[in-house]
């Protein structure tokens, strides 16, 4: 009898943990109606998006500042429209995908500045070189479930070891990276956040 109750023990624990995940608020995000792109002022116009990546945002509770904001970016996904710049971004100079196939950003905190309006602190990592970077963020559909979050981060891309031009382009140093991410609340209850 004892080990009949002994073996339902895992069963229970599982179920528990499960339950305990689904009572936090946690958010997915469609590929299909998001983007992610980047901008690079230089000679001849450099920008792009990038065709896979995968996002998603987890709570610990309905604090908005427990948040964990995990964007995994594939870089040989980069699309500018032109393949010699893709095959420059993709190459050792710049993103070196073969090398360093993911570029990520993880958020450390969240913190709320305006009513719909956040700072997001977190690790940057490309090429294999990981600094710390701020994203702003506007969001949009607070307190329904569903919306979009739209930011902003630049960044020096000498920083992170990407010394070299192209060939008959002027480049800027500072790169912009813009998220537009739509994306509903799939589990949890939702965020309370400060008026």
């Amino acid at each position: 009898m004892k080990t009949k109750h002994l073996a339902i023990l895992p069963f229970l624990a599982a179920l528990l943990v499960s339950i305990g995940q689904a009572q936090v608020p946690v958010f997915e995000f469609s590929q299909q109606q998001s983007k992610i792109k980047f901008s690079v002022k230089a000679s001849v116009a450099i920008e792009g998006n990038f065709d896979k990546w995968d996002a998603t945002l987890t709570f610990t509770s309905t604090d908005v500042t427990t948040g964990v904001l995990d964007i995994k970016i594939q870089a040989a996904s980069v699309n500018t429209g032109s393949g010699m710049k893709d095959d420059k971004l993709r190459g050792k100079d710049f993103f070196d995908a073969s090398q360093n196939p993911l570029i990520t950003f993880k958020s450390t905190k969240v913190v709320q500045t305006g009513p719909n309006t956040f700072d997001v602190p977190g690790t940057f990592t490309i090429r294999g070189v990981s600094k710390p970077e701020t994203l702003t963020l506007v969001v949009s559909g607070v307190g329904t479930g569903s919306g979009t979050i739209k930011g902003t981060m630049a960044f020096d891309r000498k920083n992170y070891g990407m010394n070299s031009g192209i060939p008959f382009i002027k480049i800027a140093d500072r790169v912009e990276v813009n998220v537009d991410l739509a994306g509903k609340r799939v589990s949890g209850p939702p965020l309370a956040l400060k008026k």
